[in-house]
């Protein structure tokens, strides 16, 4: 058996479809590409209508892997296992339900051409007028502290090259960000229209936790992407405006008892332009400190990728060899 050219992963957590009509509607977009691929199903925690419908699967020859996690751990820990068992050179990451039209994998996988991660941009879009909106907000808070601009990171179907794997760290819900965080290290990243499936109909009631959720992970999306191996200037910004903005209600107050001799006493703008000076200097230390961290572990933390490496022939390989040079003394 041919060794596997793509390999999909497949994380079953929460919401998902019919698995057997779901593999067979993915087979057919992955088989346009190359009859050399394997599926990796990962069931964050016990799903038994799932495990017994692959099983009834791979009964019937289907090149299948089936990994179980002892508990729900969430779909970034379901990906970085499925990404542990994976031998393919191309990795595509499909999720457990109807989101994209099958035939649209096939154009994922081509236009790696040139690429190294391609995400998924699911065009026109159904969903009304509030959802839209969601999405725009979103996206937009998030190109605002990234300067990236995608418009669906919330599409599962990805196409990435097995490179990007070994720079890649999923943790929380940092799945959503996976493009981001390809893109900080240095790899291609483009944003491709599919089409969107016409059995994609969750209309998934959003509640105010899952909204302070979104914004905490887009602030540490944006820390790591910008702060990683620089938090003085994130701390130090802070703190330094903070330190100064109560510097100068200080020193307007000083300025008001000398010369106005007014009183310093039962007065909150004191207590409120100390706190801030205070607060300021630990912010300030506390970014000093994360800079000696990454000082000493520099080594450690690598936040590129190479690209490939051009090897010049040793200077022994430049030298004639005697068939060469028998040929340069006849002429």
């Amino acid at each position: 058996m041919r060794e596997p050219e793509i390999s999909v992963v497949i994380p079953v957590c929460e919401r998902y479809d019919d698995v057997t009509a779901l593999y067979l509607e993915y087979q057919t977009g992955v088989a346009r590409v190359t009859t050399a691929y394997e599926f990796v199903f990962v069931l964050d925690g016990p799903h038994s209508d799932v495990l017994q419908a692959l099983h009834r699967l791979v009964a019937r020859g289907e090149r299948i892997t089936i990994i179980e996690t002892t508990r729900a751990f969430g779909e970034a820990t379901a990906l970085t296992i499925g990404f542990e068992h994976v031998s393919g050179g191309t990795v595509m990451t499909l999720p457990a339900y109807f989101q994209i039209e099958a035939l649209e994998i096939q154009r994922l996988v081509r236009a790696l051409d040139g690429a190294d991660v391609v995400v998924g941009h699911r065009w026109p879009r159904a969903g009304g007028w509030f959802e839209s909106l969601r999405r725009r907000i979103f996206h937009g808070i998030l190109g605002w502290v990234t300067h990236l601009h995608f418009h669906d990171l919330g599409c599962g179907a990805r196409a990435m090259t097995r490179p990007v794997l070994a720079e890649l760290q999923l943790y929380g819900d940092q799945h959503r960000f996976l493009p981001v965080l390809a893109d900080r290290r240095g790899f291609r990243v483009r944003e491709l229209d599919v089409r969107q499936s016409s059995r994609d109909a969750c209309n998934r009631a959003y509640t105010p936790k899952d909204y302070a959720r979104g914004f905490l992970d887009i602030f540490t999306v944006f820390f790591l992407v910008r702060f990683t191996k620089k938090p003085l200037r994130f701390f130090g910004m802070l703190g330094a405006s903070m330190f100064g903005a109560g510097g100068l209600v200080l020193l307007y107050l000083v300025v008001q008892r000398l010369w106005n001799d007014q009183s310093l006493a039962d007065r909150p703008a004191l207590l409120l332009a100390s706190l801030a000076v205070v607060f300021g200097l630990q912010l300030f230390a506390l970014g000093l400190l994360g800079e000696l961290i990454i000082f000493t572990h520099a080594r450690d933390v690598k936040d590129y990728a190479v690209d490939r490496v051009i090897h010049y022939p040793a200077p022994d390989e430049l030298r004639p060899t005697h068939s060469d040079a028998d040929q340069l003394a006849a002429r």
